[in-house]
């Protein structure tokens, strides 16, 4: 891969030239799928760190994600990682659940960044918003070290809750579609019907066409 397409630190160094000791990354993964909870990863890192592969999560494949998602957690200076539940999501909206995933998770860092870089270009929702000192970057995964490894550990942590939810339920297939709207996962919706962990505000289009 071109070495001058993968995260760069020229963000986190102009925040630290600012006075901002300690700068993380943010990023959240599963704002899209029809069920499971939103995760987000927060990062800090230390200055100039090179994790071979490191990118945009979706860049990555799974096995390297794999693979980063222990490096990262070994080599940060911290990380954390929260979600928020399919049932809050119904309850309020999937912006304001994103943003608090995202500072839920900036909140779990020991020690607490002076400054955040939260991938995307919104940070705040009805309920909730991006309360640390930040500045929002569109397409901050691919442009940030931080914010790239941020959207691994999200990303993975979601995964792995998905495959989990798959023994559970194992008829809704969520380790094939990691429960995003795929024609297998309709067709499974199809034959029985939503399961606990279904998002019920993201089935309203299936709920109307299945009753329509």
């Amino acid at each position: 891969m071109d070495k001058k397409k993968l995260p760069l630190w020229e963000l986190e160094k102009v925040a630290r030239e600012r006075g901002c000791a300690l700068v993380c990354g943010c990023d959240e993964a599963g704002a899209g799928p029809l069920a499971g909870p939103v995760y987000a990863g927060a990062v800090i890192l230390p200055q100039g760190l090179e994790l071979k592969y490191l990118n945009d999560s979706k860049q990555v494949t799974p096995r390297r994600r794999d693979a980063l998602f222990d490096q990262i957690r070994e080599r940060a200076s911290a990380w954390a990682v929260a979600s928020v539940s399919p049932e809050e999501i119904d309850a309020t909206d999937i912006l304001s659940a994103r943003m608090k995933a995202m500072q839920l998770a900036i909140d779990g860092l020991i020690p607490a960044p002076d400054y955040a870089l939260i991938d995307g270009n919104r940070d705040r929702g009805k309920r909730f918003a991006i309360v640390t000192p930040h500045e929002t970057v569109i397409g901050g995964d691919g442009r940030s070290a931080s914010i790239a490894a941020a959207s691994i550990l999200a990303k993975v942590s979601r995964d792995r809750y998905m495959e989990e939810m798959a023994e559970r339920y194992p008829e809704y297939r969520f380790d094939r579609h990691k429960g995003y709207g795929t024609r297998l996962h309709y067709e499974m919706l199809d034959k029985y019907g939503p399961s606990p962990i279904h998002r019920k505000s993201f089935l309203k289009k299936w709920e109307a066409a299945r009753h329509g």
